[in-house]
């Protein structure tokens, strides 16, 4: 009887898995504050969708040969957010003058369900106009949001974040979630990540991407 309900469960998570998926014909594109669980979760989202992640961050550093503090260090934040304003119009499957004379060697993707794909990016891409714009034409844009604590205290966890550098941390995190979060509101999708499993985090988010899909998603 316990194997029955169990494969009952199954069966019914699966379908509900399968019709959210269903409607979906846009990549799903992860946006906060640095620290708040873009990568980490968008992975476990990407896999039980069944679908490829992709770290924007990660692709930036293949197309620049270089890691992200390094760009931020040699060429400055204005080459950084254009170079990545490119990879991400990328990975969203949108082509853009000048790639060829940028250096950049970007990846390829395509639009409709093959392109399908959650994407992380980093903590400022959704702050720059072009690139928000963007993501809210080609993707679904999920606003992952946690309180300034939490922040501190993964950020802490890594010596790798450029925008922390040369100041107090905390005031710079606070600083930042303050005149970010007009920006990141635009995202017409919001999940709180605190210190909480993951698993609870993910859940929140499935239910607030199938209540959004609800009446945003493709049809048919």
């Amino acid at each position: 009887m316990d194997e029955d309900h169990t494969l009952s469960e199954s069966a019914a998570e699966a379908a509900h898995l399968a019709a959210v998926l269903a409607h979906i014909d846009r990549p799903i594109v992860l946006v906060g504050m640095m620290g708040v669980g873009k990568t980490s979760l968008g992975r476990r989202l990407a896999a039980l969708l069944g679908v490829p992640f992709v770290d924007a961050d990660e692709e930036i550093e293949k197309a620049a040969h270089m890691p992200i503090p390094d760009i931020f260090a040699t060429y400055g934040e204005a080459f950084f957010r254009e170079g990545e304003r490119r990879v991400i119009a990328r990975l969203l499957g949108e082509s853009t003058p000048g790639d060829a004379a940028s250096g950049l060697k970007l990846p390829q993707t395509g639009p409709g369900k093959a392109g399908l794909k959650v994407l992380s990016t980093g903590g400022g891409a959704f702050v720059n106009d072009a690139t928000r714009e963007l993501i809210l034409s080609r993707g679904i844009a999920v606003w992952l949001d946690a309180e300034l604590e939490t922040l501190v205290d993964r950020t802490a966890r890594k010596g790798n974040r450029p925008m922390l550098k040369g100041g107090n941390p905390r005031e710079i995190l606070s600083n930042l979630k303050t005149s970010r979060e007009p920006f990141y509101s635009q995202a017409p999708i919001k999940v709180m990540s605190g210190n909480v499993p993951h698993s609870r985090t993910l859940a929140s988010l499935m239910i607030s991407l199938d209540e959004w899909l609800a009446t945003h998603g493709a049809k048919g």
